[in-house]
């Protein structure tokens, strides 16, 4: 007979020492957790129901106690608000309504007290037809009038004048508005408000790294870019001066007025686009050459992982440091199977650049909340994807206490994108209002997100249970959750470890990581199944294992042992667990 000797894997500080030792040096973006707040709906300070920068001030406290170390604001420029500030009318201006530029240095002066960063939100595919830009371009002002896209209409065989092509708007219909001030029509790609920039045009380059530079001297830590896939049109010079018609997309979309029904060969993904990111690269680590400090860049690009993966850079020139990764937003959802999300997941990771990190993106302000696509059983689960995978961590406000999509009636509907739909039936699956319902502190009146008697979006049911208040004052709660996984992600293991991950079935979704003698594995259940699995499938996963941390739903409790060849798992339980001993014959 074998003796059975049992060694604790705490009892190895010399490997421990050994190993950290060898660990990358890592740079403040790269361990941190990101935050995004909507403004307008995060807290409104002076009761006109509007979120504002002063409530967002008053709140940091809240951020830094979740254990983040930066937020990304949308927009907060000056904007008429037809698509609430991604229609800005001056680059350089604080929207009214959000307060002033003293209210927003004394965020950053707060925010700074708090080490927490702030990113903004840039805007630079489109600007405003409310712009003096665009009002001087109407005057035939020489160069803003080069600012933006303008084209010739045709006119048909009954005198009829025509957008100059087909292109399709994001938000429906014609991309192309006709203005009799010059006699030519503007491209716009996004809303009749936003007219596109002209990057074929020096100035306009300039003017946004002016942009750029305006607001990191003002001591912000970066940007979140918007919309960058747009940036740049086909060059119509190949095509005789005039922009080409785009051709049908190979889908089922049978409306010319959807975006889906054209294939945007012309007016999405361009090269040139990749090339600008760079320059805006260059520009702001001109700022880390004078202090040493790096202002980090994210873009969003809904695109394949191919032309994603180009936004990092090209192996001579950088770019964003975060191509955000949307996976766990277009190619997963709570309807996928273990199988489906680990092929979803392994994505971003099989592609990017071996010296690139990953970031994990699960919700934002233009998709529905995590808890309404995966349902609220999963939101601690799909959590701890975003934070203990290895990489980056983004979170949309909300996602930390489980926040559902509010219902806003037709009436109320006020995003652009579902009031172009001309339907007051269906509006709702192109809306995104949904997603931007008030932020819910409290059970107060209007989930204590504001005094006033009304708020710019109604404020979801169900806020007088679930809110922040609530969850604090509770020992489960997947606010308390939230804030254990961004204690956890700071361990060496989670930093710097290594990553296997492993669907043991339709079902379960599993993951290990391990790192200078420390080994968790952290498993998902998708389905409303019980399920027994063997967990000692990955390597040197024997023994017992302790629980550190479970859903808000599961049985368990944290510190209990469980037998790595036997975890019975029941109905969408979450778990992190902790080898803490290994059996070796």
């Amino acid at each position: 007979m074998r003796m059975k000797i049992i060694i604790s894997l705490l009892s190895l500080p010399l490997l421990l020492v050994f190993v950290q030792c060898h660990e990358k040096e890592t740079d403040w973006w790269e361990t941190t957790v990101f935050y995004q707040i909507y403004p307008r709906s995060f807290k409104d300070s002076d009761g006109d129901g509007i979120g504002d920068l002063n409530g967002i001030t008053e709140n940091l406290e809240y951020i830094k106690e979740l254990g983040v170390g930066a937020t990304w604001l949308s927009p907060i420029f000056k904007s008429p608000m037809y698509d609430f500030g991604y229609d800005i009318s001056d680059f350089y201006a604080i929207q009214e309504e959000y307060g002033t530029m003293e209210d927003f240095e004394r965020l950053l002066q707060k925010a700074k007290e708090l080490d927490i960063k702030i990113v903004l939100d840039l805007v630079p595919n489109h600007g405003s037809n409310e712009s003096v830009w665009f009002e001087e371009a109407l005057k035939g002002h020489p160069k803003y009038y080069n600012y933006f896209i303008w084209e010739d209409g045709i006119v048909d065989e009954n005198g009829k004048l025509n957008p100059p092509n087909n292109w399709v708007s994001v938000f429906r219909k014609s991309a192309w508005e006709y203005r009799k001030e010059v006699g030519k029509y503007y491209l716009h790609q996004f809303a009749i408000g936003q007219p596109d920039l002209n990057y074929r045009n020096p100035d306009v380059v300039e003017e946004m790294k002016n942009v750029i530079r305006f607001w990191l001297n003002k001591g912000i830590a970066g940007f979140r870019v918007d919309a960058i896939a747009h940036l740049f049109e086909v060059d119509k010079g190949l095509f005789g001066g005039k922009f080409p018609d785009e051709p049908l997309a190979q889908n089922r979309e049978t409306n010319p007025d959807n975006y889906d029904y054209l294939d945007h060969i012309y007016t999405k993904d361009r090269k040139e686009t990749v090339e600008m990111v760079y320059q805006w690269r260059d520009v702001l680590d001109e700022y880390k050459e004078k202090d040493g400090f790096t202002r980090v860049m994210m873009t969003e690009v809904y695109s394949s992982p191919q032309i994603v993966m180009e936004y990092f850079g090209d192996g001579d020139r950088v770019g964003a440091q975060m191509p955000f990764n949307f996976a766990l937003i277009g190619d997963a959802s709570g309807s996928s199977t273990a199988e489906e999300l680990k092929y979803a997941l392994d994505k971003f990771l099989t592609f990017k650049p071996i010296d690139k990190l990953a970031n994990w993106v699960a919700g934002n302000h233009d998709n529905n909340r995590v808890a309404s696509r995966y349902g609220v059983e999963l939101v601690d689960g799909i959590n701890m994807i975003v934070m203990l995978l290895p990489g980056v961590a983004v979170t949309y406000m909300g996602e930390e206490i489980g926040m559902v999509d509010g219902y806003v009636s037709w009436e109320d509907t006020v995003d652009p994108s579902g009031c172009n739909t001309d339907d007051p039936i269906n509006y709702w699956k192109s809306s995104r209002d949904p997603e931007r319902t008030p932020f819910q502190w409290s059970s107060g009146k209007n989930a204590g997100f504001s005094t006033g008697d009304k708020t710019w979006l109604p404020v979801a049911d169900g806020y007088e249970t679930l809110n922040v208040a609530a969850q604090k004052s509770t020992t489960r709660s997947h606010l308390n959750v939230y804030k254990q996984l961004t204690n956890l992600r700071r361990k060496p293991v989670f930093q710097h470890g290594r990553l296997e991950s492993v669907a043991f079935n339709s079902d379960i979704y599993a993951f290990k990581r391990w790192h200078g003698g420390e080994i968790y594995v952290i498993v998902i259940n998708l389905k409303n199944r019980i399920h027994s699995i063997d967990l000692t499938y990955f390597e040197n996963v024997v023994g017992r294992l302790q629980v550190v941390l479970t859903d808000v739903r599961s049985q368990k409790s944290v510190g209990d042992f469980l037998d790595a060849n036997k975890v019975k798992i029941i109905a969408y339980e979450s778990l992190v667990l902790k080898v803490v001993e290994t059996i070796r014959p």
